[in-house]
């Protein structure tokens, strides 16, 4: 048996032990209400998949967009006590479930997937419960490799080849070819394009058919941004600057360009809560520039980045 058949083997076990577990151990429950089987089996949305098989891409998105009822990215609340009691359900059985043992099985169930902690499911973390297509589930774990949003930049401009300011479904498709190659796998064309297609779905919140830039950063999200370390600092230190120069200059050439002053824009600007596309990137690029950019080779040199973000409080700019 596979590796990949194994653990889908012990989600299952582990999934089927709470429930045997809590519903025989837990002294508030003398009785289990008796279910009508029939009934639960068409009211259980999970028991339409053929017992929870390995899931293809459309099917894992029918169930994530199912149960996010209000489309909000998380299941959460009353669409986690649906989801898991139906989980459990066509798991482990309709008769392991019961009230008190219901919240402790919950409990522990979301101890183990939970990753973040804060109390919900989201698409990664479901793709780690559902037995998913395992290329499929590569797509999630692909999201370790943004560190920065230098890295994120430079994959947006790979991808966005016609500088549309839009990454499109053909663009999608050679962005997941790249990443499976990558991995040492080879995917077919009809594969290929139903992954497109779910991507494209699961992302594009405006239904336009493409990724614009904010889309394209909630499917690839960078560890952090590094200007938030600082959004508490009145006024940088020397040393502080030194650190926001050398983490953009990512070839230490003492200066920044190109996809290291997009990043740093990006950066910049969500830092202040502003949500922009690659075309006002772009634009905001121009402005900053015209304004900052003294010798005008469109590159930011110390002295030129410090007038950005070295402002004392009596409007004096320090040296860098």
């Amino acid at each position: 048996q596979s590796t990949w058949g194994i653990l889908l083997f012990l989600k299952r076990a582990i999934i089927y032990l709470y429930a045997v577990y809590f519903s025989h151990n837990n002294q508030e429950i003398d009785t289990v209400e008796p279910v009508d089987s029939m009934a639960a089996a068409k009211s259980n949305f999970l028991l339409k998949f053929k017992g929870l098989d390995t899931l293809t891409a459309e099917q894992f998105m029918d169930i994530w967009n199912h149960y996010d009822d209000d489309g909000n990215g998380f299941v959460e609340g009353t669409e986690l006590d649906g989801f898991f009691k139906e989980l459990v359900g066509a798991t482990a059985g309709e008769e392991a479930i019961s009230g008190t043992s219901f919240e402790d099985m919950k409990e522990c169930f979301m101890s183990a997937y939970d990753v973040n902690e804060d109390g919900k499911i989201e698409l990664a973390e479901l793709a780690e419960i559902l037995p998913t297509d395992e290329n499929f589930l590569l797509l999630f774990r692909m999201q370790q490799q943004i560190r920065s949003s230098v890295d994120f930049m430079e994959t947006w401009r790979k991808y966005d080849s016609d500088l549309s300011g839009y990454i499109e479904t053909p663009e999608i498709t050679n962005f997941l070819r790249d990443i499976f190659s990558k991995e040492g796998k080879t995917i077919d064309d009809e594969k290929l394009a139903s992954y497109s297609k779910t991507i494209i779905s699961m992302y594009d919140s405006n239904n336009d058919g493409k990724l614009e830039l904010k889309e394209m950063a909630q499917l690839l999200p960078t560890e952090e941004n590094f200007l938030r370390k600082f959004e508490n600092t009145p006024c940088l230190t020397k040393h502080d600057f030194e650190k926001v120069f050398q983490h953009y200059d990512i070839n230490n050439d003492g200066t920044i360009e190109g996809d290291e002053l997009n990043a740093f824009l990006k950066d910049l600007m969500e830092q202040s809560s502003f949500i922009i596309d690659a075309n006002e990137l772009e634009e905001y690029k121009k402005a900053l520039l015209q304004v900052c950019d003294f010798n005008h080779d469109g590159q930011l040199s110390k002295a030129e980045l410090c007038m950005i973000l070295c402002f004392k409080k009596d409007g004096s700019v320090p040296a860098p």
